[in-house]
């Protein structure tokens, strides 16, 4: 991006590069199951996300246009993956924090070891990201890409990413029957998929509260001293600081947590919904999808020490709730007025649920149809 008013371009506060090869670099130290065999899984995916797409469709009247695609990806492939989705998705906004930053003391006497310091800088952030990424790396098993960019080929956007070594461990390790849990995977993957295309609106809106909730942070130090004064204030009320939204909740204005609650609220009735169409449309066709669901709900909340610390500071242990409060969310408004009134949450951003009437189903119900309480 160029500062329009120097007309000098300023870099990104993230090394995108530095990043990518952190990332892969750990990623690839993990072990790789040995009866994992990617070109066998890649075919039954390809069955899978064909037969998940037609189930989904059926469960939940969301039409998109255009067939789905399942590619299969090793951990260093998925870490690349999502470091091109993050710089598609943060590097306006970084970019924006970039140039409205006051120019530093530094910057005018030494010139030269000011690039030197950003430079560093940008190095260290890429590689914190980059090792993050690599953790995660090794607990994803499914990820809808939904950040569709201009210029990019088509053959590498729209796509759902299955994480093979994963996947191939956990099915070894529970004695999962593959074609089953394949398909209730695919299942899941392929309802966030007809969430952001079939509903027109949605990801324009999902993007637009990214851009509120992240811009720009950490501009103002005074903003982290502010934080630790709530975590504080926090745990003295028995309440943990990062329950919500992780560090960034805690260095965030009033502003932008109203944002990140508004994104919180919205990925509870995303990942809800995938819930209930996975068990919905596997009716029949996965047989032990209880079993897989209680696995999996298992491995989310057996994380310990430094792991779950980890969760804590990126938000994955909210995103994690983000599945029983979803789900709750849909199935209650689902018993006032069937699917029928769940349905009303597509109409547009303004009829969805906050985050209190994700906690509380029947003041959503109350809000879009008071009728359904008392009929």
């Amino acid at each position: 991006m160029t500062d329009t008013a120097s007309g000098v371009s300023e870099p990104p506060l993230i090394d995108w590069r530095t990043a990518d090869r952190v990332a892969r670099w750990a990623s690839g130290r993990s072990t790789v199951p040995a009866h994992y065999r990617p070109a066998a899984m890649q075919r039954d995916f390809d069955e899978a996300t064909i037969r998940a797409e037609t189930l989904v469709t059926e469960a939940t009247g969301l039409v998109v246009t255009g067939r789905a695609r399942g590619r299969v990806i090793d951990r260093p492939d998925w870490v690349s993956a999502n470091v091109a989705s993050f710089q598609r998705l943060l590097g306006p906004t970084l970019a924006k924090v970039a140039v409205s930053k006051p120019a530093s003391p530094l910057a005018s006497s030494a010139p030269g070891l000011a690039r030197q310091l950003a430079a560093a800088s940008r190095s260290l952030s890429g590689g914190q990201l980059g090792l993050v990424l690599a953790w995660m790396s090794t607990r994803v098993l499914g990820q809808y890409d939904l950040l569709l960019a201009d210029g990019i080929d088509e053959e590498h956007q729209d796509l759902v990413y299955f994480v093979g070594p994963n996947v191939a461990a956990l099915e070894a390790r529970h004695g999962f029957d593959p074609a089953e849990f394949r398909l209730w995977l695919a299942l899941h993957e392929l309802t966030h998929r007809a969430q952001f295309l079939g509903v027109p609106w949605m990801r324009g809106y999902f993007l637009s509260l990214v851009e509120a909730g992240l811009e720009p942070l950490g501009t103002d130090p005074r903003r982290l001293v502010d934080a630790l004064r709530r975590a504080a204030q926090e745990i003295r009320a028995g309440r943990s600081p990062l329950r919500d939204a992780g560090m960034i909740g805690l260095i965030a204005t009033p502003e932008q947590l109203a944002a990140l609650q508004r994104i919180q609220a919205l990925m509870s009735v995303l990942e809800g919904h995938g819930d209930v169409t996975m068990d919905r449309a596997g009716a029949g066709a996965v047989p032990s999808a209880g079993h897989f669901g209680a696995v999996l709900q298992q491995r989310r909340e057996s994380a310990r020490g430094a792991a779950r610390l980890l969760q804590q500071v990126l938000g994955l242990e909210a995103k994690f709730r983000q599945y029983a409060e979803g789900e709750h969310f849909v199935r209650t408004v689902e018993e006032a007025g069937g699917r029928a009134l769940f349905d009303r949450v597509w109409q547009g951003p303004e009829w969805l649920p906050t985050l209190e009437e994700i906690r509380d189903p029947a003041a959503w119900v109350r809000r879009v149809s008071p009728s359904a309480l008392t009929g």
